[in-house]
């Protein structure tokens, strides 16, 4: 990894900032995508502790609002002459219904709207870059979810659960198509379950649902940096320069559900997105 410039998004905490200290170990440049500024300039003396030495730099944005995600695409654009790994990783579940400012439901907004837009925008400089590759964190929450193409912003029957399940079927889904359409580019695009993690994830709920997350977490969850290994694995390994399309879990290859399979599904996903995105 050595030279190489990664950008990693929700980079200032959990998985995603364990990741960054991982690459950096192993000699890439980052580019920490953070919300929040103490968290922000936090990460950044880990990530240096981890690996003195390091180049790394920080850019904030709030990757719930699409303008945001146009603004730090443009941002990194200016400012990255190559990028040669980018990694969507930043996400969230929401139990409480909300929309963003561009009337879509957050989760939707942030766990897959920010993926698709940020990709785009940074899409010819990745092929410019080649080889290069994108890295998208889905979940095996996934399994059993089924897109509603009528109702994306799940104005009926809202549960934050079933939007966060769906988000991480069309992140799957995304990956699918974004691999179809960078064949013979020399970037890849993959997928992956990072585990059940003990990290800040679902924290920004309250009652019930935040209680119980957080025995969940104390009970059975994995370390952060174990449920950064597989994103430091698509992003890293030699031996994957030429996969591409995958759904990972553990470092290896897993199958994703028959939902999470479906080519028609994943085009109209697409071009959906598009039309949102702009």
């Amino acid at each position: 990894m050595h030279a190489k410039t990664c950008v990693i998004t929700g980079a200032t905490s959990g998985i995603g900032l364990a990741a960054a200290e991982a690459l950096a170990a192993r000699g890439a440049s980052l580019v920490l995508i953070g919300r929040d500024r103490v968290r922000g300039e936090a990460a950044l003396t880990r990530v240096r502790a981890a690996a003195p030495g390091v180049r790394a730099t920080l850019h904030y944005a709030n990757l719930l609002n699409l303008a945001e995600v146009r603004r730090l695409g443009a941002e990194l654009l200016a400012v990255y002459p190559r990028i040669d790994v980018l990694v969507n990783n930043a996400g969230a579940l929401f139990q409480r219904r909300d929309v963003t400012e561009d009337g879509l439901e957050r989760t939707f907004a942030l766990n897959h709207m920010a993926y698709f837009l940020l990709t785009q925008l940074l899409r010819d400089r990745l092929t410019a870059s080649a080889p290069a590759r994108v890295v998208s964190v889905a979940s095996r929450a996934h399994e059993g979810a089924t897109l509603d193409f009528d109702d994306l912003n799940l104005e009926r029957g809202y549960s934050g659960w079933t939007a966060y399940r769906r988000s991480k079927l069309a992140n799957i889904l995304f990956t699918r198509e974004l691999a179809r359409r960078l064949a013979g580019t020399g970037v890849t695009a993959n997928c992956l379950h990072p585990g059940f993690v003990a990290s800040r994830f679902g924290d920004n709920n309250h009652g019930a649902f935040r209680w119980g997350l957080s025995l969940a977490k104390r009970l059975t969850a994995i370390s952060e940096e174990r449920g950064a290994e597989t994103i430091v694995h698509l992003a890293s390994d030699p031996a994957l320069a030429g996969t591409s399309g995958g759904y990972f879990a553990r470092s290896r290859p897993a199958t994703p559900s028959a939902a999470a399979q479906d080519g028609r599904a994943a085009l109209r996903l697409w071009e959906i997105s598009t039309k949102l995105a702009g």
